[in-house]
């Protein structure tokens, strides 16, 4: 009548222990399978943007300079160099890598921020740099976007700077809304100009964050004709 109790409590244990173990192996199993994703994404998105940056230069006049992210990837569309970029008025070369953002953990890619890509790209000169992007920072800290804004322009000083905010993407809408703030706040403590984009209708894939092929059509003329507007 005393030892059965003792067993009792060792099945117990033991069964409780086995139970643990399977949790654990199941969640490292997951976390394990999450890592690979990202490695996987990761290394599609950087196919894809270095295929961007050795595309020959599209139209003809002042060379611009696009550090961006999926937007200007021309991510979802069948042909890529069909991107809102196109529609800029210069000699457009794009540096665009998916997911990205100004905060430096806006994407989970070495080597994706818009600070860690942006001396690369103006290696050539720029007679102007265009900064797209923000919707991959909804889910970051203000503090992380501002730091990655500092970042981001400390290597562009002397050159002609244009910040394009992000549009209300169905997906992102509410976090759109506080980065476009920000980024003006931002651009105006730095003497930078900026575009809003935010009160665009614009068609949507059905992911509801990616733009169609009209879509990037119209958004492409609405900021060229911002920019060319700043000018004047």
């Amino acid at each position: 009548m005393i030892t059965f109790p003792r067993r009792l409590a060792l099945r117990f244990g033991v069964l409780s222990l086995c139970i643990l173990l399977t949790a654990l192996v199941a969640s490292t199993r997951l976390a394990d399978e999450a890592v690979g994703a990202d490695v996987r994404r990761c290394e599609t998105f950087a196919a894809g943007a270095a295929a961007r940056r050795a595309e020959p230069p599209t139209g003809t006049g002042p060379r611009i300079v696009v550090v961006g992210d999926s937007w200007s990837a021309g991510l979802g569309l069948r042909d890529p160099s069909q991107a809102w970029t196109s529609r800029l008025e210069g000699r457009v070369h794009v540096d665009a890598f998916s997911g990205s953002g100004f905060s430096a953990a806006a994407s989970p890619c070495r080597g994706a921020s818009f600070a860690a890509r942006v001396e690369r790209a103006v290696e050539g000169g720029a007679d102007l740099v265009v900064l797209e992007g923000g919707l991959n920072d909804v889910d970051q800290s203000v503090a992380d976007l501002r730091a990655g804004f500092e970042r981001v322009l400390a290597p562009l000083d002397g050159l002609d700077v244009v910040v394009v905010g992000p549009a209300a993407a169905p997906a992102r809408a509410a976090g759109a809304a506080w980065v476009d703030t920000e980024l003006a706040v931002l651009t105006g403590d730095h003497g930078v100009a900026y575009v809003s984009t935010r009160d665009l209708d614009l068609p949507y894939l059905s992911d509801g964050l990616h733009l169609t092929t009209d879509g990037h059509r119209a958004f492409g003329e609405a900021v060229a004709t911002r920019i060319a507007g700043l000018a004047g």
